[in-house]
Protein backbone atom coordinates (compact mmCIF):
# COMPACT_ATOMS: atom_id res chain seq x y z
CA UNK A 1 0.00 0.00 0.00
CA UNK A 2 0.89 3.80 -0.46
CA UNK A 3 2.51 4.69 2.31
CA UNK A 4 2.14 8.15 1.91
CA UNK A 5 -1.43 7.75 1.23
CA UNK A 6 -1.45 5.41 4.47
CA UNK A 7 -0.14 8.28 6.69
CA UNK A 8 -2.53 10.60 5.89
CA UNK A 9 -5.45 8.66 6.01
CA UNK A 10 -4.30 7.97 9.90
CA UNK A 11 -6.13 11.86 10.75
CA UNK A 12 -9.39 10.11 9.95
CA UNK A 13 -11.49 8.60 13.04
CA UNK A 14 -13.55 5.97 12.32
CA UNK A 15 -17.25 7.62 13.56
CA UNK A 16 -17.83 6.90 17.04
CA UNK A 17 -14.42 5.80 18.44
CA UNK A 18 -11.13 7.50 19.06
CA UNK A 19 -9.00 5.43 16.66
CA UNK A 20 -8.38 6.12 13.49
CA UNK A 21 -9.69 4.40 10.26
CA UNK A 22 -5.78 2.70 9.90
CA UNK A 23 -5.47 1.65 13.44
CA UNK A 24 -8.99 -0.26 13.00
CA UNK A 25 -7.47 -1.86 10.10
CA UNK A 26 -10.21 -0.17 8.08
CA UNK A 27 -8.06 0.19 4.81
CA UNK A 28 -7.78 -3.07 2.94
CA UNK A 29 -5.78 -1.87 -0.34
CA UNK A 30 -4.84 1.64 -1.66
CA UNK A 31 -4.27 1.35 -6.09
CA UNK A 32 -2.49 4.49 -7.09
CA UNK A 33 -2.34 5.20 -11.13
CA UNK A 34 -1.21 8.41 -11.75
CA UNK A 35 -3.57 11.02 -10.46
CA UNK A 36 -6.07 8.31 -9.94
CA UNK A 37 -6.52 6.79 -6.23
CA UNK A 38 -8.46 3.48 -5.68
CA UNK A 39 -9.29 3.18 -1.55
CA UNK A 40 -10.46 -0.56 -0.57
CA UNK A 41 -12.70 -0.07 3.34
CA UNK A 42 -12.95 -3.40 5.16
CA UNK A 43 -15.54 -2.77 7.82
CA UNK A 44 -18.44 -4.78 8.74
CA UNK A 45 -20.20 -1.50 10.17
CA UNK A 46 -21.41 -0.34 6.79
CA UNK A 47 -23.18 2.34 8.32
CA UNK A 48 -20.83 4.23 8.66
CA UNK A 49 -19.17 3.69 5.18
CA UNK A 50 -20.39 7.23 3.83
CA UNK A 51 -18.83 9.47 6.59
CA UNK A 52 -15.39 7.72 6.07
CA UNK A 53 -15.94 8.12 2.55
CA UNK A 54 -16.93 11.86 2.00
CA UNK A 55 -13.48 12.02 4.66
CA UNK A 56 -11.15 10.78 2.74
CA UNK A 57 -12.60 12.81 -0.41
CA UNK A 58 -12.27 15.67 1.34
CA UNK A 59 -8.87 14.82 2.93
CA UNK A 60 -7.38 13.77 -0.81
CA UNK A 61 -9.09 16.69 -2.78
CA UNK A 62 -6.00 16.69 -5.06
CA UNK A 63 -6.60 13.37 -6.63
CA UNK A 64 -9.40 11.60 -8.25
CA UNK A 65 -10.56 9.28 -5.60
CA UNK A 66 -13.22 6.47 -5.50
CA UNK A 67 -13.67 4.76 -2.34
CA UNK A 68 -14.84 1.56 -2.24
CA UNK A 69 -16.18 -1.31 0.22
CA UNK A 70 -14.22 -4.99 -0.45
CA UNK A 71 -16.80 -7.67 -1.06
CA UNK A 72 -17.42 -10.46 1.79
CA UNK A 73 -19.30 -13.39 0.85
CA UNK A 74 -22.67 -13.09 1.57
CA UNK A 75 -24.61 -14.09 5.13
CA UNK A 76 -27.67 -16.43 4.92
CA UNK A 77 -30.25 -14.23 5.12
CA UNK A 78 -32.51 -17.10 5.50
CA UNK A 79 -34.46 -17.02 9.06
CA UNK A 80 -35.70 -19.93 11.20
CA UNK A 81 -38.42 -20.75 12.68
CA UNK A 82 -39.63 -21.30 16.43
CA UNK A 83 -40.42 -25.53 15.33
CA UNK A 84 -36.71 -25.64 13.59
CA UNK A 85 -34.43 -22.69 14.61
CA UNK A 86 -31.38 -21.44 13.60
CA UNK A 87 -28.35 -21.59 15.26
CA UNK A 88 -26.01 -18.23 14.73
CA UNK A 89 -23.84 -19.05 18.41
CA UNK A 90 -22.82 -22.63 17.47
CA UNK A 91 -20.07 -21.45 19.82
CA UNK A 92 -22.14 -21.89 22.93
CA UNK A 93 -23.36 -25.26 24.38
CA UNK A 94 -26.35 -23.90 25.96
CA UNK A 95 -28.17 -20.63 25.46
CA UNK A 96 -30.34 -19.10 28.69
CA UNK A 97 -33.11 -16.21 27.82
CA UNK A 98 -33.88 -14.36 30.82
CA UNK A 99 -36.58 -12.59 30.10
CA UNK A 100 -39.95 -10.47 31.83
CA UNK A 101 -43.22 -9.43 30.82
CA UNK A 102 -42.52 -5.71 31.97
CA UNK A 103 -39.59 -3.36 32.85
CA UNK A 104 -38.43 -2.67 36.14
CA UNK A 105 -38.39 -5.97 37.69
CA UNK A 106 -34.87 -6.72 38.01
CA UNK A 107 -34.29 -8.69 35.09
CA UNK A 108 -30.71 -7.23 34.06
CA UNK A 109 -29.53 -7.79 37.58
CA UNK A 110 -30.69 -11.21 37.45
CA UNK A 111 -29.04 -11.84 34.14
CA UNK A 112 -25.46 -10.64 35.18
CA UNK A 113 -25.50 -12.35 38.76
CA UNK A 114 -27.33 -15.37 36.91
CA UNK A 115 -24.19 -15.12 34.31
CA UNK A 116 -21.40 -14.18 37.41
CA UNK A 117 -22.48 -17.27 39.24
CA UNK A 118 -21.78 -19.84 36.18
CA UNK A 119 -18.73 -18.45 35.93
CA UNK A 120 -17.89 -19.41 39.53
CA UNK A 121 -18.48 -22.44 39.19
CA UNK A 122 -15.97 -22.85 36.26
CA UNK A 123 -17.88 -22.78 33.40
CA UNK A 124 -17.12 -20.22 30.53
CA UNK A 125 -19.90 -17.83 30.53
CA UNK A 126 -21.04 -14.80 28.22
CA UNK A 127 -23.58 -12.02 28.62
CA UNK A 128 -25.50 -10.79 25.49
CA UNK A 129 -27.23 -7.70 26.60
CA UNK A 130 -30.45 -7.60 23.91
CA UNK A 131 -32.13 -4.95 25.52
CA UNK A 132 -31.16 -2.64 22.95
CA UNK A 133 -33.55 0.39 24.03
CA UNK A 134 -32.84 -0.25 27.84
CA UNK A 135 -28.84 -1.35 27.97
CA UNK A 136 -28.00 -1.88 31.29
CA UNK A 137 -25.33 -4.32 31.71
CA UNK A 138 -22.54 -2.59 30.97
CA UNK A 139 -23.03 -0.07 34.12
CA UNK A 140 -23.70 -3.54 36.41
CA UNK A 141 -20.51 -5.01 35.03
CA UNK A 142 -18.55 -1.42 35.22
CA UNK A 143 -17.87 -1.75 31.65
CA UNK A 144 -19.62 1.39 30.90
CA UNK A 145 -16.68 3.72 30.29
CA UNK A 146 -15.64 1.37 27.30
CA UNK A 147 -16.43 1.49 23.86
CA UNK A 148 -16.68 -1.14 20.99
CA UNK A 149 -13.36 -2.46 19.52
CA UNK A 150 -12.52 -4.69 16.53
CA UNK A 151 -9.96 -7.34 16.11
CA UNK A 152 -7.11 -8.55 13.88
CA UNK A 153 -9.69 -10.92 12.70
CA UNK A 154 -12.38 -8.28 11.90
CA UNK A 155 -14.55 -9.75 15.26
CA UNK A 156 -15.72 -7.50 17.85
CA UNK A 157 -13.68 -8.23 21.08
CA UNK A 158 -16.28 -8.00 24.32
CA UNK A 159 -15.62 -6.34 27.21
CA UNK A 160 -14.66 -9.01 30.37
CA UNK A 161 -15.33 -8.91 33.86
CA UNK A 162 -16.03 -10.90 37.07
CA UNK A 163 -14.84 -13.69 34.27
CA UNK A 164 -17.48 -13.15 31.74
CA UNK A 165 -17.44 -11.88 28.29
CA UNK A 166 -20.00 -8.75 27.85
CA UNK A 167 -21.88 -7.45 24.64
CA UNK A 168 -24.12 -4.36 24.81
CA UNK A 169 -25.78 -2.13 22.39
CA UNK A 170 -24.44 0.13 24.72
CA UNK A 171 -20.43 -0.65 24.27
CA UNK A 172 -21.28 1.28 20.64
CA UNK A 173 -22.61 4.60 21.44
CA UNK A 174 -20.17 7.54 22.02
CA UNK A 175 -21.70 8.43 25.09
CA UNK A 176 -23.70 6.65 27.89
CA UNK A 177 -26.87 9.01 27.35
CA UNK A 178 -26.96 8.22 23.07
CA UNK A 179 -30.64 6.84 22.52
CA UNK A 180 -31.10 4.48 20.28
CA UNK A 181 -34.24 5.49 17.40
CA UNK A 182 -33.85 2.27 15.70
CA UNK A 183 -36.88 0.69 14.08
CA UNK A 184 -37.31 -3.04 15.26
CA UNK A 185 -35.54 -4.18 12.17
CA UNK A 186 -32.13 -2.40 12.86
CA UNK A 187 -32.16 -3.62 16.57
CA UNK A 188 -32.81 -7.36 15.85
CA UNK A 189 -30.11 -6.93 12.98
CA UNK A 190 -27.58 -5.02 15.52
CA UNK A 191 -28.41 -8.35 17.86
CA UNK A 192 -27.72 -10.82 14.74
CA UNK A 193 -24.40 -9.21 14.12
CA UNK A 194 -23.78 -9.52 18.26
CA UNK A 195 -23.74 -13.19 17.72
CA UNK A 196 -22.30 -13.75 14.45
CA UNK A 197 -19.80 -10.93 14.44
CA UNK A 198 -18.33 -10.82 18.00
CA UNK A 199 -15.07 -13.02 19.13
CA UNK A 200 -17.18 -14.85 21.85
CA UNK A 201 -14.84 -18.30 21.46
CA UNK A 202 -16.36 -21.09 22.66
CA UNK A 203 -19.08 -20.46 25.87
CA UNK A 204 -20.41 -22.89 28.18
CA UNK A 205 -23.13 -20.85 28.36
CA UNK A 206 -24.53 -17.48 26.04
CA UNK A 207 -27.10 -15.62 28.78
CA UNK A 208 -29.19 -13.55 27.01
CA UNK A 209 -30.83 -10.44 28.56
CA UNK A 210 -33.89 -10.24 26.96
CA UNK A 211 -35.91 -6.57 26.86
CA UNK A 212 -39.48 -7.08 28.50
CA UNK A 213 -42.49 -7.87 26.38
CA UNK A 214 -42.85 -10.41 23.55
CA UNK A 215 -41.95 -8.11 20.60
CA UNK A 216 -39.79 -8.55 17.44
CA UNK A 217 -36.57 -9.18 19.56
CA UNK A 218 -37.49 -12.08 21.83
CA UNK A 219 -39.42 -13.53 18.52
CA UNK A 220 -36.13 -13.44 16.56
CA UNK A 221 -34.16 -14.97 19.43
CA UNK A 222 -36.39 -17.87 19.64
CA UNK A 223 -36.49 -18.20 15.70
CA UNK A 224 -32.56 -17.71 15.21
CA UNK A 225 -31.14 -19.50 18.01
CA UNK A 226 -31.88 -23.46 19.94
CA UNK A 227 -32.74 -21.66 23.90
CA UNK A 228 -31.82 -24.41 25.75
CA UNK A 229 -34.03 -22.64 28.68
CA UNK A 230 -35.66 -19.59 29.40
CA UNK A 231 -35.73 -17.89 32.79
CA UNK A 232 -38.05 -15.77 33.94
CA UNK A 233 -38.37 -13.14 36.57
CA UNK A 234 -41.26 -10.95 37.97
CA UNK A 235 -42.13 -9.48 41.25
CA UNK A 236 -44.85 -10.23 43.62
CA UNK A 237 -47.36 -7.45 42.59
CA UNK A 238 -50.36 -8.69 40.19
CA UNK A 239 -49.36 -6.23 37.58
CA UNK A 240 -45.67 -8.00 36.88
CA UNK A 241 -47.54 -11.83 37.66
CA UNK A 242 -50.15 -10.61 34.63
CA UNK A 243 -47.28 -9.35 32.31
CA UNK A 244 -45.17 -12.22 32.90
CA UNK A 245 -47.73 -14.71 32.35
CA UNK A 246 -47.72 -13.81 28.50
CA UNK A 247 -44.49 -14.25 28.35
CA UNK A 248 -44.84 -17.85 29.69
CA UNK A 249 -47.23 -18.53 27.33
CA UNK A 250 -44.74 -17.41 24.41
CA UNK A 251 -42.13 -19.81 25.59
CA UNK A 252 -44.62 -22.38 26.12
CA UNK A 253 -46.07 -21.63 22.09
CA UNK A 254 -42.85 -21.51 20.11
CA UNK A 255 -41.61 -24.63 22.36
CA UNK A 256 -39.28 -23.24 24.35
CA UNK A 257 -38.07 -25.09 27.94
CA UNK A 258 -38.82 -22.85 30.62
CA UNK A 259 -36.28 -23.51 33.23
CA UNK A 260 -37.86 -21.68 36.05
CA UNK A 261 -39.42 -18.36 37.36
CA UNK A 262 -37.54 -16.23 40.12
CA UNK A 263 -39.64 -13.94 42.35
CA UNK A 264 -37.43 -10.81 42.53
CA UNK A 265 -38.09 -7.90 45.11
CA UNK A 266 -39.91 -10.32 47.02
CA UNK A 267 -39.93 -8.71 50.53
CA UNK A 268 -38.46 -6.13 52.68
CA UNK A 269 -36.59 -6.58 55.52
CA UNK A 270 -36.11 -3.69 57.93
CA UNK A 271 -32.33 -3.00 59.06
CA UNK A 272 -33.02 -1.21 62.43
CA UNK A 273 -35.75 -3.64 63.62
CA UNK A 274 -35.20 -6.88 61.22
CA UNK A 275 -38.96 -6.52 60.47
CA UNK A 276 -40.22 -8.41 57.48
CA UNK A 277 -42.52 -6.04 54.86
CA UNK A 278 -44.57 -7.61 51.65
CA UNK A 279 -44.07 -4.02 49.85
CA UNK A 280 -45.41 -5.64 46.47
CA UNK A 281 -47.76 -8.26 48.12
CA UNK A 282 -46.90 -11.70 48.90
CA UNK A 283 -46.72 -15.57 47.13
CA UNK A 284 -46.84 -14.04 43.67
CA UNK A 285 -44.75 -16.05 42.40
CA UNK A 286 -45.11 -19.43 43.57
CA UNK A 287 -48.68 -19.45 43.04
CA UNK A 288 -47.94 -18.45 38.91
CA UNK A 289 -45.70 -21.08 39.28
CA UNK A 290 -48.06 -23.31 40.15
CA UNK A 291 -50.67 -22.07 37.91
CA UNK A 292 -48.45 -22.92 34.80
CA UNK A 293 -46.62 -25.74 36.32
CA UNK A 294 -43.42 -23.88 36.06
CA UNK A 295 -40.15 -25.07 38.37
CA UNK A 296 -40.13 -21.88 40.94
CA UNK A 297 -36.51 -21.29 41.21
CA UNK A 298 -36.28 -18.67 44.28
CA UNK A 299 -37.04 -15.46 45.92
CA UNK A 300 -34.67 -12.39 46.23
CA UNK A 301 -35.40 -9.74 48.91
CA UNK A 302 -35.23 -5.67 48.44
CA UNK A 303 -32.19 -5.56 49.41
CA UNK A 304 -30.24 -2.09 50.03
CA UNK A 305 -27.17 -3.42 48.91
CA UNK A 306 -28.21 -5.69 46.12
CA UNK A 307 -29.21 -2.46 44.38
CA UNK A 308 -25.77 -0.31 45.65
CA UNK A 309 -23.98 -3.23 44.38
CA UNK A 310 -25.57 -3.03 41.17
CA UNK A 311 -25.63 0.68 40.80
CA UNK A 312 -21.64 0.72 41.25
CA UNK A 313 -20.95 -2.06 39.00
CA UNK A 314 -20.26 -4.55 41.67
CA UNK A 315 -22.79 -7.91 41.46
CA UNK A 316 -23.46 -9.22 44.92
CA UNK A 317 -22.75 -12.48 44.08
CA UNK A 318 -19.06 -11.63 43.59
CA UNK A 319 -18.74 -8.96 46.28
CA UNK A 320 -21.57 -9.66 48.66
CA UNK A 321 -21.79 -11.18 51.71
CA UNK A 322 -22.56 -14.95 52.39
CA UNK A 323 -26.63 -14.16 52.45
CA UNK A 324 -26.46 -11.90 49.26
CA UNK A 325 -24.64 -14.22 47.22
CA UNK A 326 -26.44 -17.27 48.32
CA UNK A 327 -29.60 -15.78 46.86
CA UNK A 328 -28.06 -16.14 43.56
CA UNK A 329 -26.27 -19.31 43.80
CA UNK A 330 -29.35 -21.14 45.06
CA UNK A 331 -31.25 -19.96 41.97
CA UNK A 332 -28.32 -21.51 39.69
CA UNK A 333 -28.56 -24.83 41.90
CA UNK A 334 -32.21 -25.44 41.09
CA UNK A 335 -31.76 -24.26 37.74
CA UNK A 336 -29.16 -26.97 37.27
CA UNK A 337 -31.75 -29.19 39.07
CA UNK A 338 -34.72 -28.35 36.49
CA UNK A 339 -32.48 -28.76 33.19
CA UNK A 340 -30.11 -31.11 31.91
CA UNK A 341 -27.38 -28.76 30.43
CA UNK A 342 -24.89 -30.05 27.99
CA UNK A 343 -21.77 -30.81 30.20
Amino acid sequence: MNKEILKKLKSIKYPGLDKNIVELKTVDNIQKKGNNLEIILNMANQEAFPAIEGAIKDLLKEYNVEVKLKSKPKKSIHYGSTIKPNNRAPYAKNIIAVTSGKGGVGKSTVSVNLSVALAQKGYKVGLLDADVYGPDIPRMTKTDHERLRWGDNNKIIPSENFGIKIMSVGLTTPTPDTPLVWRSSVAVSALIQFLEDVDWGELDFLVIDMPPGTGDIQLTMAQELPITAGVLVTTPQMVASDDVSRAIMMFKEIGTKIGGLIENMSYFIAPDTGKRYDIFGKGGGETLAKRYQIPFLGKIPLDMQIREFSDSGTPPVALGDKRQKGYYKNIVENLFKEVDFNK
